[in-house]
Order: structure tokens, then sequence, then C-alpha cells
């Protein structure tokens, strides 16, 4: 699988953890009993690692989200936002502007027109703040 296609998968399941109650473990069998999405090992590290770390994310999503509260976000976009703030934190592989970049494809996929701007607004906020501390602690 492409690194494209396993963060198309890792949204697939975030999403849909979104809007149902059960365990990630259940999503993931239904996900593989549908047969549609593939569950790999980096799915599911991305998945359970927003999961895990999914407070601290939306703390700094509301950050930079000037517009609207996390729940004023559509779950679409939410989802998005959540590996891309994930991924720019804890995937030492991903540099901050990939992670940005991919979010915008899947938001294009997946979300209206006005939402890929708001996902890109957010997320170039939140990436030139990071950039800008690993400056001061350089």
């Amino acid at each position: 699988m492409t690194r494209r296609e396993i963060r198309e998968c890792a949204f697939y399941i975030i999403f849909e953890s979104s809007l149902r109650d059960d365990p990630v473990e259940e999503l993931y069998k239904l996900a593989e009993d549908i047969g549609e999405i593939e569950i790999g090992d980096k799915v599911k590290e991305i998945v359970n690692g927003v999961l895990e770390h999914k407070e601290e994310i939306d703390n700094i999503i509301s950050l930079y989200s000037t517009k609207r509260t996390i729940s004023r976000i559509p779950k679409v976009s939410l989802a998005i936002l959540r590996i891309a703030v994930y991924e720019s934190l804890y995937d030492e592989l991903t540099p901050v502007n990939a992670a940005i970049s991919e979010a915008v494809l899947l938001s294009q996929a997946f979300s209206y027109k006005e939402d890929t701007g708001f996902v890109n607004g957010v997320l170039s906020s939140f990436a030139k703040n990071i950039s800008e501390e690993k400056s001061l602690n350089a």
C-alpha cells in the first residue's frame, strides 16, 4: 500500500469511529469483513495513534480553528485534521508539509470545497507555529 492509501484507509476508520461507539477493533473487523478497506499495521498505527492522542490533537485543532469549535467542524474534516496533526507531531517520517498536502487532497476528495479551505487554513497556521517553535529551539 502507498502512504496515501494507508492514510485514506485510516481516514475511513477514524471517520467511522466518530459516528459509532464501537471499539476500534470492531471497526477493523467490520472493514475487513466488507473487504473494501485494507487494514494493515500502518493503518492501525495511525488510527490507534489518533485515538490515543485525540484529546491533545483536538486541543491543538481548537487552538488554530478560530472560526469553528470542534463540535461545529464537520466530522469528515475533523477526521482529516486529526490525521494530519497526529502525523505532524508523532510520525518522524512524515514532514509537516507532506501531512498538510495529503490532508488537503483527502479533503478535496471527501469534503465540500469550503471545508478544504478551512482544513488548509487550520493546518497552515499549525505548521507555521511548529516551524517557529523549532527555529526558537534550534
